[in-house]
């Protein structure tokens, strides 16, 4: 890997993997302000690709289909990414592609792509699992940027305006630290030659502030139609960055994220038969992070499996993991994060997310040798930490 600057201040980092046909490229630019108005963000980011002031959105989209360039915008909670995997010989039409859409979006047919983003929430809300991931996610993050769930967005997203859209993606592009990654067999010296003009990156300070520290909450959804009830229990937890990240990685897989070999899945499923799916979840955001079980199950299983939540909890926090069960979640771990690194697109997604998050582009490296030292007693201590009263419990049932 080779790190370098351009010339407007953006952190870049070219990784070259020899013979590989394709090219890949990621840019990524913090996000620093929570939105106004929520849905104002997920607004913006389905715009991005409806137009520039050189091409209409039809022509935009033709000219990727033609060349077989995949560009995608994304908005997540922190930052927002542009990317792009593309043959060799494009590298260039779809670098210039990049740059049209960064500085000279339109935004073109924002009334339009409000009407069809609320209908797909609906239709996304129309999932008993979903309407308690949102339930979830608003509780836990109540009264905070992160907890702008779906339903939060169909209760304002009247109220964003286009102005508000433009404004907000401006104050982005103009006051943002950004970070670049490029894999594959080209040249790096491209990136300065078509982006050297995107605005510069800048260290702006986060108006995000960390949650509230959290308090037992019980929340409940009734969906009349709904044929089994939907359970998740949460707690806030460190994030990426912190020492006890890699730790959090391997209670998410030793519990419930391994598939069969879970405790979870072995516990709640093979032996009691309560659910189909019961796993667990980790998802970091910069200023926090939650750690999560969640289960579908029969109405009349709701109470068997909260018990069964706190037993298999109770377990974790009271006896020491073997270390046979500790090595092949290492393994298991280390395994899926190979796997989900095996292409140029996924490195430069990679590198580009260590890097926005405040970490090296080379971090996973890192990362695996700080999940290979984590011992027993580490994983005992943090669950003991942090699996407290102070949790979220969202339940949906007919």
């Amino acid at each position: 890997m080779r790190e370098f600057i351009l010339k407007n201040n953006i952190t870049a980092c070219f990784k070259e993997n020899k013979d590989t046909p394709r090219a890949a490229v990621t840019l990524n630019m913090l996000i620093t302000k929570p939105e106004k108005t929520p849905g104002e963000y997920s607004l913006m980011n389905r715009l991005l690709l409806k137009g520039t002031q050189k091409y209409s959105s039809e022509e935009l989209s033709a000219i990727l289909d033609e060349n077989a360039i995949e560009l995608c915008i994304e908005m997540k909670s922190d930052y927002l990414r542009f990317r792009f995997v593309c043959l060799n010989e494009d590298i260039e039409l779809a670098l210039s592609i990049m740059n049209d859409i960064i500085q000279n979006s339109t935004f073109e047919e924002f009334e339009k792509e409000k009407t069809k983003m609320k209908g797909e929430l609906l239709a996304e809300l129309d999932s008993a699992r979903v309407k308690v991931s949102d339930l979830f996610t608003k509780t836990i993050y109540k009264n905070h940027y992160y907890g702008h769930s779906y339903t939060e967005v169909l209760e304002n997203i009247d109220k964003v305006t286009k102005n508000d859209v433009i404004n907000s993606y401006k104050e982005i592009l103009n006051n943002s630290k950004k970070t670049l990654t490029l894999v594959g067999d080209v040249d790096e010296g491209l990136l300065g030659k078509y982006l050297d003009s995107i605005p510069e990156s800048k260290e702006a300070v986060s108006e995000i502030e960390t949650p509230e520290p959290l308090t037992q909450e019980y929340s409940e959804l009734i969906k009349e139609d709904a044929n089994q009830a939907q359970i998740i229990q949460g707690w806030r937890v460190p994030t990426i960055g912190s020492e006890e990240y890699p730790v959090f990685m391997l209670l998410n897989v030793i519990l419930g994220a391994s598939g069969l070999s879970s405790r979870l899945f072995r516990e709640l499923r093979e032996k009691k038969g309560l659910a189909y799916t019961v796993r667990t979840a980790y998802e970091t955001h910069l200023k926090s992070a939650v750690f999560s079980i969640y289960i579908g199950t029969e109405p009349v299983n709701i109470e068997t499996s909260i018990n069964g939540f706190k037993e298999e909890i109770d377990k974790i926090k009271s006896i020491p993991v073997s270390e046979e069960e500790l090595h092949n979640a290492k393994n298991n771990l280390i395994g899926k994060q190979q796997f989900m690194s095996e292409t140029n697109s996924q490195q430069a997604n990679l590198m580009a997310y260590y890097s926005i998050m405040g970490k090296p582009f080379g971090y996973r490296k890192e990362l695996v040798e700080l999940i290979h030292e984590v011992t027993p007693d580490d994983i005992q201590a943090c669950a003991n930490k942090y699996f407290t009263n102070d949790f979220v419990l969202s339940v949906l049932k007919p």
